[in-house]
């Protein structure tokens, strides 16, 4: 695990071949959504990256900017046939999640595990 820490967010990133895990602690906002980005895109200039799975489980608020660094990632992965998987997702952050669309579009899975092995075609 690699760690990136900014005021009140922290990112874990791991790498299982061809998909990018990162796990989001803290908050996601207009504050530091650009950074997320950078962060995110930069690890993506690796082509060989097809997948992505974006681990809630420490993530405690979350604005619409979130949403918009969430889809743009999406655009960049799905560009290259692979998927974008969001896991272990809070109560609070479920609404949002749900009235934004993005359900419709990514892939949900209660843990990181059951989003590799699903994108592993292990299990449905």
């Amino acid at each position: 695990m690699n760690a990136k820490e900014a005021v009140d967010l922290l990112m874990d990133y791991d790498r299982k071949k061809d998909i990018l895990i990162v796990s989001l602690k803290g908050e996601l906002d207009h504050h530091h959504a650009a950074e997320i980005r950078e962060f995110l895109d930069e690890k993506l200039k690796d082509p060989s990256i097809r997948h992505l799975i974006l681990d809630l489980q420490s993530l405690h608020f979350m604005d619409s900017s979130g949403i918009g660094v969430f889809i743009g990632r999406y655009k960049t992965i799905s560009k290259r046939g692979g998927q974008v998987c969001i896991t272990n997702i809070s109560p609070h952050l479920d609404r949002m999640l749900e009235l934004s669309g993005l359900y419709r579009i990514l892939k949900v899975f209660d843990t990181v595990k059951h989003a590799v092995d699903w994108i592993r075609g292990e299990s449905a």
